[in-house]
């Protein structure tokens, strides 16, 4: 597995380890109830796929909860679906789900797999690079997006390839800051936004790690403008918005911003007492997590993200 994703997983088990056994037990019996009789975990409707089937497998991980039978059935899943992906979010999916079972379990999911695949798989992600540095969602796209250029370069990594174009990469990153603080998705978004302000970090530190990067190095006054745009960010009622249109707080938001502050070692800076209080509100007395105030479902995914904010609050 990637550093970057290595880390960041022995970093949310680390903070959940933390918790009352009784509260990890009530989210491990809802993440494995949720597993579908093949293998995968599908969102609030139709089948199981490879995004949701990632998201539970991340949960039960960090949970310390993926080996066994859990474990194999996952894989028979994922086996199963090796071709039929056709973006990037389904590329990362599957291989960040098989590396966790190769890490958690011990099971190869490409062991079977032709020789050349991971260059195939590189050849496939060139062709989502555009002229602007970044890479789009899909071969139709028409310009690099913030967020699945985010997943390129932990596709690549998981592949244990070097970031092709890092340079180009970072010059695409620094023409999506917006000046009042935080990252755009797209070059046509006409604000920043929490979830691309994460990717971009997360990128930016991913590539400065690597040899002779040193522009991707995210100095102080970038730092502090980060962090004040992040803080921004924060509702009354304690968790993070998505951007400065929305007025309402969500997990998803919650989770990618709170990691962001911590990984620029600012969680402080948060009201982490009302952030505490958010996320404890969206918490189910069955397991699992709502994604907001508005919600009155659950899924897989947003209780994976309510398992890695108090993983966070937990640290």
């Amino acid at each position: 597995m990637s550093i970057y994703l290595q880390q960041l997983t022995i970093r949310l088990a680390t903070g959940l380890g933390q918790l009352p056994a009784a509260q990890r037990q009530l989210h491990t019996r809802y993440f494995l109830e949720a597993q579908r009789q093949d293998g995968g975990f599908a969102g609030r409707m139709g089948d199981s796929d490879l995004y949701y089937t990632s998201f539970g497998l991340r949960a039960l991980s960090i949970l310390g909860e993926l080996y066994g039978p859990v474990a194999e059935s996952a894989a028979t899943f994922l086996r199963l679906q090796m071709k039929s992906h056709q973006t990037i979010v389904d590329f990362f999916s599957l291989f960040y789900a098989a590396n966790l079972l190769k890490i958690s379990a011990g099971i190869d999911v490409f062991a079977q797999s032709e020789t050349d695949w991971q260059s195939n798989v590189a050849g496939f992600l060139e062709m989502l690079r555009r002229d602007d540095g970044g890479y789009a969602k899909a071969p139709e796209g028409y310009a690099g997006s913030t967020y699945h250029t985010f997943l390129v370069v932990l596709v690549m990594q998981l592949l244990e390839r070097p970031i092709p174009h890092a340079d180009d990469v970072v010059r695409f990153l620094k023409s999506q800051q917006d000046p009042e603080g935080g990252w755009r998705e797209i070059r046509a978004s006409k604000r920043a936004g929490t979830n691309p302000t994460a990717a971009a970090v997360a990128t930016l530190q991913i590539i400065s790690n690597q040899p002779n990067h040193t522009g991707a190095t995210i100095d102080h006054d970038l730092k502090e403008l980060t962090l004040d745009y992040l803080c921004e960010m924060q509702t009354d009622e304690g968790g993070i918005r998505a951007n400065t249109r929305i007025p309402i707080a969500d997990l998803l938001s919650s989770f990618t911003g709170g990691l962001t502050l911590t990984e620029l070692e600012s969680f402080e800076e948060l009201d982490v007492e009302l952030f505490a209080q958010f996320v404890n509100s969206m918490e189910l007395s069955g397991g699992g997590f709502q994604a907001a105030a508005w919600d009155d479902a659950d899924d897989v995914e947003y209780s994976f993200y309510g398992l890695g904010c108090l993983a966070l609050l937990n640290q």
